[in-house]
């Protein structure tokens, strides 16, 4: 049990002794309860608010309550002291035996330091990029591709069972403009001269689809009907470009659990499966739209509609899950795929672009009534990304027509700086992509500091063999104020890992494994001024012994929060 955990089980055996001897009212609300860091490190080493939380409920007031949790908490072996700040904030100063306790026990995990069963086995499925099948993923894709598979890994190292998926949206309009769009590829292989018509997908990425159509099919379809090739031409363009996404995705070292499709899920009569289960609660009537605001009466034509009442879910309106024509509505054929989701999931998770916003109260509305409130939606907007280089806006590229391709950018500046990039940031906040700066080997580039960090880790080992041949067995007494205040920060990932698990936000490790890197290059700089604490220290073998051990710690939890990232640990930089 890590250090955060282990207090926490602390408070809640004292807690339960205080309310057993009647000094606080049985069955309080502990959730708001929070162990954490003071922000001012001069405080001490743990900040808890229990008596703030728990003292209106209890009647009671709460620097009296912090009174009596002080006198249980001083009985501790790993507490110092304690002292009440304010109103009844307790602040805790530990014992420099429990962070040696700490620094031991993060060498003895290894890679499993942070890890926990927080999940315990809860069956969470992430939807993340799902970009139409249309050309290839480009740099709009990319945050939520990154943020979604970065996710995913976090709540599966705490101990969720996790799916992850792609939704590949093969049975609208745009794949139908696709086909087409392929055609004309094809006209081309075959010797035409054309020119890709306004509305199609002008990328030179569907040249070898048509190559490949020309090779197989020859002329047979260069002046036929187009009922006649659409749907072949469609099926073989949407197949080419999962190929092509699932190329570019595992660029990222993004690879998908499942890929379901939106076709797949049409013909297999889910959409209907869906709105019978929703009629048969009542949550489906037959009835006509208000007419749009600032549309005129003449152009208004009312017209019946199977209408889900997402208003009784907090949406501003009811919902049709059909078009006129009888063909589902985008809403309604995604309301079927969540509830196909749902069958083998205790928590959905979408990771969607910011331009999504206006769809995310219907369809968790949805959710709530396809599954009677079971399976909860948690839906995660991402931000778009603006790329620069030296701050100007960078061109579009040629290959795609319209924008610059996830290939072009990983090839340029390599996986590890795409993906710790893209959790720099906090996903609804906008972000710019700079190809200068994501290279740059300077401390305002989180990922050369992060990174840089590891490296002179590892620099120490191969010095400390070449200084030492063999160091002696380690004593951690020869670690000063400044070291245990470096364990102290380490210590610290077990509970990043989980806040950032609880709240669904990679960014957060992202954000801790930098704070992390600064405190060790700070510990490192000092030994530019005073020879005497650099970690590796000629004549002092045993002093170098321990310091190389508490790097080695701090180079362990790098690599760990890295492996959470998707993000290599480097040991040598240039």
């Amino acid at each position: 049990m890590t250090l955060y955990a282990r207090f926490a089980a602390h408070l809640d055996s004292i807690l339960d002794g205080m309310e057993e001897r009647g000094q606080l009212p049985a069955a309080l609300d502990r959730r708001a309860i929070a162990i954490e860091p003071p922000r001012d490190a001069s405080h001490g080493d743990m900040a808890i608010n229990a008596a703030m939380v728990l003292a209106k409920p209890a009647k009671t007031n709460p620097r009296a309550l912090a009174e009596l949790l002080v006198a249980e908490l001083e009985k501790l072996d790993e507490v110092e002291s304690v002292a009440i700040a304010g109103p009844g904030f307790l602040n805790l100063t530990l014992t420099r035996a429990t962070w040696e306790a700490e620094l031991n026990a993060i060498q003895a995990a290894g890679e499993d330091f942070g890890r926990s069963d927080l999940g315990a086995g809860l069956r969470v499925n992430v939807e993340y990029v799902s970009a139409n099948p249309t050309g290839p993923m480009h740099m709009g894709h990319c945050r939520g591709a990154v943020v979604g598979d970065a996710l995913a890994t976090l709540l599966a190292y705490t101990g969720h069972q996790v799916t992850r998926e792609y939704y590949v949206n093969d049975a609208g309009g745009q794949v139908q403009v696709l086909g087409r769009s392929a055609h004309v590829r094809y006209r081309e292989a075959l010797g035409e001269t054309v020119e890709v018509p306004e509305g199609l997908y002008p990328g030179d990425y569907l040249v070898p689809v048509g190559q490949a159509l020309a090779k197989e099919f020859g002329d047979r379809y260069v002046g036929a009907p187009e009922a006649e090739w659409l749907a072949l031409f469609r099926t073989r363009a949407v197949a080419a470009m999962m190929d092509m996404i699932r190329d570019d995705l595992a660029l990222l070292g993004i690879h998908h659990d499942l890929f379901s499709s939106e076709a797949q899920l049409q013909a297999a009569g889910k959409p209907e499966e869906a709105e019978a289960t929703l009629r048969a609660r009542d949550l489906i009537y037959d009835g006509v739209l208000e007419k749009p605001k600032g549309q005129a009466d003449e152009e208004w034509e009312p017209v019946e509609l199977p209408l889900f009442r997402s208003t009784q879910f907090g949406d501003d309106q009811d919902r049709p899950i059909k078009k006129s024509d009888g063909t589902w509505t985008y809403f309604g054929a995604d309301m079927a795929y969540h509830y196909q989701k749902a069958a083998t999931a205790d928590q959905l998770i979408d990771i969607w672009g910011a331009d999504h916003a206006g769809t995310v109260k219907r369809i968790t509305a949805a959710v709530a009534a396809l599954t009677g409130g079971k399976v909860p939606l948690d839906v995660k907007l991402i931000q778009m990304v603006r790329l620069l280089r030296d701050g100007e806006p960078v061109k579009m590229s040629k290959r795609s027509g319209n924008f610059v391709t996830l290939a072009e950018v990983v090839q340029e500046v390599g996986k590890d700086v795409v993906r710790f990039t893209m959790l720099t940031r906090k996903p609804d906040a906008q972000m710019d992509f700079d190809f200068a700066k994501v290279v740059e080997a300077s401390k305002d580039n989180p990922v050369f500091y992060v990174q840089y960090a590891h490296a002179r880790i590892s620099s120490l080992g191969r010095r400390a063999a070449e200084t030492f041949g063999e160091l002696p067995a380690v004593d951690l007494s020869h670690l000063g104020t400044d070291e245990i205040a470096l364990v102290k920060a380490a210590a610290n990932f077990p509970r990043i890992v989980e806040s950032a698990a609880k709240n669904r936000e990679p960014h957060r490790v992202a954000f801790y494994l930098y704070d992390l890197a600064a405190a060790f290059h700070a510990w490192w700089n000092m030994g530019n001024d005073d020879p005497a604490k650099r970690v590796i220290v000629a004549e002092a073998p045993e002093v170098s012994a321990a310091r190389l051990y508490l790097g080695r710690a701090v180079g362990q939890i790098i690599r760990n929060g890295l492996m959470l990232m998707g993000v290599a640990a480097l040991t040598e930089m240039t």
